[in-house]
């Protein structure tokens, strides 16, 4: 499972490399993020979902993160060991390599707390509940007496 990060620590190392990643404007090979992934974005009764490609990327390779109001998947997906691929010559090459990342701006109340993020059969599947208090809901406040 990917890790969503929330120490202060963390938070600082992950925003200077959200920084370094979003506003790599050309995504050229070597920069910053070598690509970006797909994502479907989808708002349910009780919050906001977001389903990621990620075939081929292992789980320890992909980080989530909440800053900003802004979600992030960031991470790495290596090539496959050949054991001739010095000496192979393709014929088709298609599957992209490397860093990617991609950011997805939250509105709305989210419980980070409560959140989630599966990586299973190549689909990082993230899930935000909503803050119950900003959904309309009614809740009672006691009253009490000095």
């Amino acid at each position: 499972m990917a890790r969503i990060s929330l120490e202060r620590r963390d938070l600082e190392d992950d925003l200077q490399r959200l920084f370094t990643l979003l506003t790599t404007a050309d995504n050229a090979p070597g920069t910053a993020a070598e690509y970006t992934v797909p994502v479907d974005v989808f708002e349910t009764a009780t919050g906001i979902e977001l389903v990621v490609d990620l075939a081929g990327v292992s789980a320890d390779l992909v980080q989530v993160v909440v800053a900003e109001n802004t979600l992030i998947v960031m991470g790495r997906k290596d090539p496959p060991a050949c054991a001739h691929q010095r000496e192979a010559a393709f014929h088709v090459a298609e599957r992209t390599f490397g860093r990617f990342a991609r950011g997805v701006r939250l509105t709305g109340a989210f419980d980070v707390g409560r959140a989630d993020a599966v990586l299973r059969a190549g689909e990082l599947r993230v899930t935000l509940p909503r803050i119950d208090e900003r959904r309309g809901r009614e809740r009672r406040i006691s009253v009490r007496t000095d």
